[in-house]
């Protein structure tokens, strides 16, 4: 089936540009359900402070247009910003969900963070989607795909014809997403990158973070057609010969600023750390835990 005989949710996408992240509403024109992916919620490191400015534009956006929220997705635990999924909860009472290999992740930072009373069942999310799993949005009948390389537990959710990819492909002049996080692996991102350019050619592609190169304005959405002509760690490109352009890459790039502070709080469905006694929230940071030095 074409992606022209597919259903065509609506699309909105937020760009935050402390991290160049994109979150998005997808809903459904018939029924005006909607799925919210990947929401951002606001933190500035160099003060230690937590907001919730980005998800609020999502819950005017959501009542503007008489929008029900029917799920809160995220399709990945992330690097670079903290998830907003469980402030959009406390708000909308929608569901939460998040890759079931998300255990894995869970399991891994615990022993980064020497973390022994984490929870490492996935049971901070309301549900945990396989791969092939189908993802109800009003009339329009989703998908999961589980599409690892970034992370162990990254999955893209396609509803109609548009494909919400996540950090595997990024812009096609921007290339793709590493894979030297722990758990990451270069040819299983090429992989599941193959997976996402097998869908048909019009299917709209959606990405999860545009950093913008040579200053140009951001930019969120291209196709599948444009990915495989244009994109530039991948047309003409062999498995191997991505594998060796992925790990060159990443062995040159230092660890994101935040993804020490990110992680405790992601792989916890975004909640922030338990208040102590104080009353006061603290982060765990381990030392010397991660390569990639800014002076390596």
């Amino acid at each position: 089936m074409s992606a022209a005989a597919l259903a065509k949710p609506d699309v909105k996408g937020f760009y935050e540009c402390r991290t160049g992240s994109i979150q998005y509403v997808v809903s459904d024109p018939l029924t005006k359900r909607c799925a919210i992916i990947d929401p951002v919620l606001d933190f500035d490191e160099k003060s230690g402070t937590t907001a919730t400015e980005q998800a609020d534009l999502i819950l005017d956006y959501v009542a503007q247009n008489g929008l029900t929220v029917e799920s809160i997705l995220d399709t990945h635990p992330h690097a670079d910003h903290f998830s907003a999924a469980a402030y959009l909860k406390e708000r909308t009472g929608a569901p939460t969900g998040i890759g079931s290999e998300i255990v894995r992740v869970q399991k891994l930072w615990k022993g980064i963070y020497n973390w022994p009373e984490l929870e490492a069942d996935g049971s901070q999310w309301d549900h945990l989607f396989d791969g092939g799993e189908h993802v109800p949005l009003g009339s329009i009948e989703g998908r999961v795909l589980y599409s690892p390389g970034h992370t162990l537990a990254s999955v893209t959710y396609i509803f109609g014809d548009a494909a919400f990819v996540h950090d595997t492909i990024f812009m096609p002049d921007s290339g793709t997403a590493r894979a030297d996080f722990p758990g990451g692996d270069a040819r299983q991102l090429w992989r599941s990158i193959a997976e996402i350019l097998a869908l048909p050619d019009e299917t709209r592609v959606f990405i999860g973070h545009d950093y913008r190169p040579e200053g140009r304005e951001p930019r969120w959405e291209s196709t599948v057609g444009e990915q495989k002509r244009c994109n530039a760690h991948l047309a003409g490109m062999t498995e191997d010969q991505f594998v060796q352009l992925r790990e060159a890459r990443d062995r040159t790039l230092p660890m994101p600023k935040l993804i020490l502070h990110a992680l405790q709080v992601n792989i916890r469905g975004g909640r922030l750390p338990d208040p102590e006694a104080n009353g006061a929230r603290y982060l765990k940071f381990p030392l010397n835990a991660l390569k990639g030095a800014a002076w390596g």
